[in-house]
């Protein structure tokens, strides 16, 4: 058994400055201002009508996103309606192959869920966990030798199988996405990605998310 931890990628190729640009000029549409595009306008526009909350023109833009988590936090993930998901499908993926490993992987518990291994409770729970993990893989892969499909025996497969989930949100949805699930309420390991997320987005899409990472921390 593999243990792993959690990752995203973004796989979206628009740059940012083609991404402000476009929408820049969708959105001057709503007030007839194409006039006043010019070099550096855009993030000034942009920056605008999200603080006005006229988030409907961000709308025209979108992001992809490849999510490597455990099974359990892609339940959480695809709540968000309006989005396109693709999913490492248990149903024919057979974990005995030579390109999985000829092994199940597993996302770390202790990560999201922050336990301290030197911690005498933490560490008791945590090799419970493992133990419970090891126990799904054997019985997984002894319904294979027995002659289970994958579909049988991915009955036997935890929630925190690892799990590859591809999501496309507009910038809004993107939005509202981290405004649930970076929230100090969410899930602790979905919030684990959705951080991991944002601070990428920050960074990459500054006008579009850096005012929820400073809400957010």
């Amino acid at each position: 058994m593999i243990i792993q931890k959690p990752a995203v990628e973004v796989l979206s190729t628009e740059s940012y400055e083609d991404m402000l640009r476009r929408i820049e000029r969708i959105g001057r549409v709503c007030y007839k201002s194409e006039d006043r595009i010019e070099e550096g306008s855009a993030e000034k526009f942009i920056r605008g009508i999200i603080r006005r909350g006229h988030e409907s023109v961000i709308e025209h833009g979108s992001i992809t996103v490849k999510f490597i988590c455990d099974r359990g936090v892609t339940h959480e993930i695809v709540r968000h309606r309006i989005a396109s998901y693709s999913q490492e499908s248990t149903r024919y993926c057979n974990y005995v192959k030579e390109k999985f490993g000829s092994q199940i992987t597993c996302i770390d518990l202790a990560t999201g869920f922050r336990y301290d291994l030197n911690d005498e409770t933490d560490r008791k729970k945590y090799d419970v966990w493992q133990e419970a993990m090891e126990n799904a893989e054997r019985s997984y892969f002894q319904m294979i030798e027995l002659g289970a499909t994958p579909q049988e025996a991915r009955s036997v497969l935890p929630n925190s199988l690892k799990t590859e989930l591809v999501a496309t949100m507009d910038l809004r949805e993107w939005r509202h996405f981290f405004r649930l699930r970076a929230d100090a309420a969410a899930h602790p390991q979905c919030r684990e990605v959705a951080c991991m997320l944002l601070e990428r987005f920050a960074r990459e899409y500054p006008v579009f998310f850096a005012d929820l990472l400073e809400a957010e921390g």
